[in-house]
């Protein structure tokens, strides 16, 4: 399997969304990709000349192609992503794209239950994107009132994960 160019744009927009990410290595299949937020890149991007993409179709045929797609249907997942929230919660979104996982390890105990007590630092629970894991935290100190996003599950983009109330 080789990645392409579409595939390094995923990829570096997962990395940019991920504000809490300083650094991050990737690589694969002789493509090897490193970022470093805020410092110099090491190394920089370094891939075979056949893991890159032709060239996008020309704006014409793009337009054509856009206008006889179908549109999108929209998943339960971006449903999650709007949510009335009562006065003093605060929605803990999803900074990436990937797995959502509850507790360090099959078998632990999960991080936060509905009904504990946070702090800002804890960890709410971990998003796993291509076997690197990201500790996301609960941002603000208050009682956790919802859990909208079920263990090991694919979730999007800013989508809900815990509901907390800082009252």
């Amino acid at each position: 399997m080789e990645l392409t160019l579409k595939d390094v744009r995923s990829i570096i927009g997962i990395i940019d969304a991920a504000q809490h990410l300083d650094e991050i290595e990737l690589v694969f299949a002789g493509f090897r990709l490193h970022v470093r937020r805020g410092g110099s890149v090491d190394g920089g991007v370094h891939a075979p000349a056949q893991a890159y993409a032709p060239a996008a179709p020309a704006p014409a045929a793009r337009q054509q192609a856009a206008l006889q797609a179908p549109a999108p249907a929209k998943s339960p997942a971006a449903a999650s992503t709007v949510a009335e929230l009562a006065e003093g919660e605060v929605a803990i979104r999803a900074p990436m794209v990937g797995t959502f996982y509850r507790a360090a390890s099959p078998g632990d105990k999960p991080f936060v239950e509905v009904g504990q007590r946070v702090k800002a630092d804890d960890n709410i629970g971990v998003i796993e994107v291509m076997k690197l894991f990201n500790t996301i935290r609960a941002g603000v100190d208050g009682t956790v009132v919802r859990i909208q996003a079920e263990n090991a599950t694919l979730v999007e983009f800013n989508q809900i994960l815990v509901v907390i109330s800082k009252a």
